[in-house]
C-alpha cells in the first residue's frame, strides 16, 4: 500500500521526481562519485588519466621523502666517520711517542704497544667500513635522482599537459564553430531542423548530432534537441550521454509527446550503467503515468524481469 501511494506520488510530480532524483537517479558519468558508474570511453580515459596522476604525485613525494631521509643519513654518517678519523690520528700519535720515549723500551711496554696498534688497526677497518658505506649511499641517491621524477619535474610535466589539454580543446572548438556556422548560416532554423529528422531516420546520426547542437545554441526547441541526441547516444549505447541529455531535456520541457520514449530509454540506459533501483523507479512511473503506450508494454516486460 505504502509503495503504491508513492509510486502514484511520483507519477503525479514527475518532473519533480526528475530533480529531486538528479544527484543519483542521473548520476551516471559523475566523476566527482567515488564510485562512478555509466561512464563513457572518454570519461574512463579520464579518470584512468586522474588516477594516475595522482600515483605519480603520492610516488614522487615519497621518493622526496626518501631522499630527505638518505641525505640525513649520509650527513650523519659523514659526521662519524670525520669523528673515528681523529681519534685514529690521536692513537697514531700517541703510538708514535711512546715508541719514542726510552722510559717505555722495557718489556712490559711492548704488551701496551700491541694494544694501542690493535686499537689503531681496528679504527682504520671501521673507518674503511663506514666510507664504503658512505659511497654506496651516495651512489644510491646518485640513481634516484637521475631515474626518478623530482617534485619539480612532475609539476612541470602537469602544467605542461594541462596546457596542451587546453590547446587542443580551444583548437577543436574553434574548428567546430567556425565549420558549423559556415554550414548552417545561410539556412533557417526550421529548414535545419528537418534535415536533422532526416537524416536521424536515415541513421545519419554524426549530421543529425551536429545539426541539433546547432540548433542548441540558437536556443530553437532545445527541449527536443537534446532528447533526440540523447536519442542518438542511446542508439549507440553511450548510455551515460544519453541519460545526460534526457536529464537536459526534461529540465527544459517534461510535457513534449516523446516523454514516454525519453523515460523508458533512461531506465533502459540506468539498467545498462547499473542503477537499477533507479531504472525500476522510471519503468514504474512509464507504466503508471501512460498506461496505454507501447512505452508501457516494454516497461512491464522489464519489470518482470
Amino acid at each position: 500500500m505504502r509503495r503504491s501511494l508513492f509510486v502514484l506520488q511520483l507519477i503525479a510530480a514527475f518532473p519533480l521526481f526528475l530533480f529531486s532524483a538528479e544527484p543519483s537517479a542521473f548520476g551516471a558519468g559523475d566523476l566527482t562519485n567515488p564510485k562512478p558508474y555509466g561512464l563513457t570511453s572518454n570519461e574512463k580515459v579520464i579518470l584512468e588519466t586522474k588516477d594516475t596522476l595522482r600515483k605519480v604525485a603520492v610516488k614522487s613525494n615519497n621518493q622526496a621523502n626518501e631522499l630527505d631521509s638518505l641525505r640525513e643519513r649520509i650527513d650523519g654518517f659523514q659526521t662519524i666517520i670525520e669523528s673515528l678519523s681523529r681519534k685514529a690520528h690521536n692513537n697514531k700519535v700517541n703510538i708514535q711517542k711512546v715508541i719514542e720515549n726510552d722510559s717505555l723500551k722495557a718489556s712490559n711496554n711492548d704488551e701496551y704497544e700491541k694494544r694501542l696498534s690493535a686499537i689503531v688497526q681496528s679504527n682504520s677497518e671501521n673507518i674503511e667500513k663506514l666510507k664504503t658505506l658512505n659511497s654506496e649511499m651516495s651512489v644510491l641517491v646518485d640513481t634516484i635522482n637521475k631515474n626518478y621524477v623530482s617534485k619539480e619535474e612532475f609539476n612541470t610535466l602537469v602544467h605542461n599537459v594541462n596546457d596542451f589539454k587546453a590547446l587542443v580543446a580551444k583548437e577543436l572548438a574553434g574548428k567546430s564553430k567556425s565549420s558549423s556556422t559556415s554550414k548552417f548560416t545561410s539556412l533557417k532554423n526550421v529548414d535545419i531542423a528537418k534535415q536533422a529528422q532526416a537524416d536521424f531516420d536515415k541513421r545519419y546520426f554524426t549530421t543529425a548530432i551536429e545539426s541539433y547542437e546547432y540548433l542548441i545554441k540558437q536556443n530553437y526547441r532545445p527541449a527536443y534537441a537534446h532528447y533526440m541526441i540523447g536519442e542518438m547516444n542511446y542508439e549507440r549505447k553511450n548510455y551515460a550521454d544519453a541519460i545526460s541529455y534526457f536529464k537536459k531535456s526534461t529540465s527544459l520541457y517534461s510535457k513534449g509527446s516523446y516523454m514516454p520514449s525519453l523515460m523508458l530509454h533512461t531506465a533502459i540506459s540506468m539498467d545498462n550503467t547499473g542503477d537499477e533501483a533507479h531504472a525500476k523507479a522510471f519503468y514504474e512511473a512509464v507504466v503508471s503515468k501512460y498506461p496505454d503506450s507501447k512505452e508501457a508494454k516494454e516497461a512491464r516486460k522489464s519489470l518482470k524481469k
